[in-house]
């Protein structure tokens, strides 16, 4: 089976039922049933094999959350080809590494992409035979003639950049597999069902967005109500009016939800069923503020472009704050110690994941693809995700402790910042806050915190509070008041772009 196969069944169970609902603005919608989405993807995939598509080619998505992009991807994948979506925020420098890495033969742009394009070299663009036009894209459909090749299950499907959060991003290379792993995963642990209703509101090239959200109602054959973009008011009215049984958002999305419906009163939620977080740790002040005000308790989970999803809090069941629950279905999981050992429970670890949901490797590199991987005495490979973790001696879920690479050695002592963070974002006017590392000549490394909230909260207010709170040696060294903090399109913390002070006055830890 490859995902077309998959997408094709709730065609063939219930034609007429709308799979796709775009929502631009209050009072303007257009909607697509299965049988009219699928008709569509249908002769477009006939456009593209007459101009020359063929199966491993790859063709670039520069689009927005619509319609289009939705039949371009289900065409791609019709093909047996392979979609490269990018973020249609990107400027020049952004497009060009992506082109220049992919070498997709076809683009596809919606008009207010086309500058960005102009502005790029004829040798970064090398690859592009030919750039369509979202708004013109229903004139590349055609009657199909023939039948189209056939993708195999491990052929790729989705060649995913990463987020870039430490650098250039790499090319995920996703197959059929992989990502029917996750689907087929999620369908059965978050309970999907032909009724379902999500309001999609994530942008669709990433990950969350594109598998998590719309991949799985479309193999539920659910109905997708998708915007353009999130906007706090208005899912809150959506959610009042019973639009929707689903909603999967980041915690950045859910800090802003909390603030909306404190403002317009919360409202009784009659449909909805599910409440999903993931991309970035959900602040444990947030979940309760949220079950206050709605009576329903955020379900975490746990993935990333590589592997999909790998772990989630149960549907039915307690939902643990700060925890993303247990493997998924599926997927195996172990947390080691710096010679690869497994740890037992209640003991900080390396996370690392296995199954058929972890991708296949980087594009072209096949170094980082090697680094990527750990092997046991068994000859099994494991994906190192490059977070700590710890296995909850009670419940058996696991607890985020941060990237390896943020962990902060100080003086011997490790300072997991996620753990400082969630300690100053209980401060009162404290928004949203950022620990990282700062050279110190006698510890090696000290903590130092950033934060953007009111102006009012005093430094020595927050250092008192850490005082109370942390050891002496988690205690950050400097406070640095910030208007935000920066984060990628997908609310993640973007710390390489945090300038530490070149000094820091750092007392020995006790």
């Amino acid at each position: 089976m490859n995902l077309s196969d998959l997408f094709a069944i709730p065609r063939q169970r219930d034609p007429q039922r709308p799979a796709l609902r775009f929502e631009p603005a209050p009072g303007a919608a257009r909607e697509l049933t299965y049988e009219g989405l699928h008709r569509r993807a249908e002769r477009l995939a006939a456009g593209l094999l007459a101009r020359g598509l063929r199966p491993g080619d790859r063709v670039a998505l520069y689009l927005g959350n619509s319609p289009e992009l939705v039949v371009a991807h289900l065409a791609v994948l019709r093909l047996g080809a392979v979609t490269v979506p990018l973020n249609p925020a990107y400027r020049r420098r952004e497009v060009a590494h992506v082109l220049r890495d992919a070498e997709p033969r076809l683009l596809v742009s919606e008009e207010r992409g086309l500058p960005v394009l102009a502005e790029l070299s004829a040798d970064e663009r090398r690859s592009v035979e030919a750039v369509l036009q979202a708004e013109t894209l229903a004139a590349e459909e055609r009657e199909p003639t023939e039948a189209p090749p056939r993708a195999g299950p491990d052929d790729l499907a989705m060649l995913l950049y990463t987020s870039g959060t430490s650098g250039r991003s790499k090319g995920a290379m996703l197959s059929h597999r992989n990502l029917l792993a996750t689907v087929t995963a999620l369908l059965a642990a978050w309970g999907w069902q032909a009724s379902d209703e999500l309001l999609l509101t994530l942008p669709l090239f990433h990950t969350h967005g594109l598998v998590v959200g719309l991949h799985c109602a479309l193999a539920a054959g659910a109905t997708v109500r998708l915007r353009p973009r999130f906007d706090a008011e208005a899912v809150a009215a959506a959610l009042a009016a019973s639009e929707a049984t689903l909603f999967f958002g980041v915690p950045t999305m859910y800090v802003r939800l909390v603030a909306a419906l404190r403002q317009g009163g919360a409202p009784a939620l009659p449909r909805m069923r599910l409440f999903c977080s993931g991309s970035a740790p959900l602040p444990p002040e947030v979940f309760a503020a949220f079950a206050e005000l709605t009576g329903h308790a955020i379900l975490e989970r746990y993935g990333m472009t590589e592997t999909g999803m790998s772990l989630s809090n149960p549907l039915a069941g307690r939902r643990l704050p700060g925890t993303v629950g247990t493997p998924l279905p599926g997927v195996s999981m172990r947390v080691v110690d710096g010679d690869g050992n497994r740890v037992p429970p209640g003991v900080d670890g390396a996370l690392q994941v296995r199954g058929s949901h972890v991708f296949e490797g980087y594009w072209r590199d096949p170094e980082r693809t090697a680094a990527a991987f750990a092997v046991d005495a068994a000859g099994r490979r494991w994906f190192r995700t490059g977070d700590l973790a710890r296995v909850e001696a009670e419940s058996g879920h696991v607890t985020l402790l941060g990237r390896e690479s943020e962990l902060i050695l100080c003086g011997g002592f490790n300072v997991y910042p996620r753990e400082v963070e969630e300690v100053l974002a209980a401060v009162p006017g404290v928004r949203e806050v950022a620990v990282a590392g700062a050279p110190d000549a006698e510890l090696g490394e000290v903590p130092v915190a950033w934060w953007a909230g009111e102006a009012a909260v005093a430094a020595a207010a927050l250092e008192a509070h850490c005082r109370r709170e942390l050891a002496r040696y988690k205690v950050p060294r400097a406070f640095h008041r910030v208007d935000a903090l920066p984060r990628n399109a997908m609310g993640k913390l973007q710390k390489h772009l945090l300038k530490a002070p070149a000094t820091a006055a750092a007392g020995p830890p006790s």
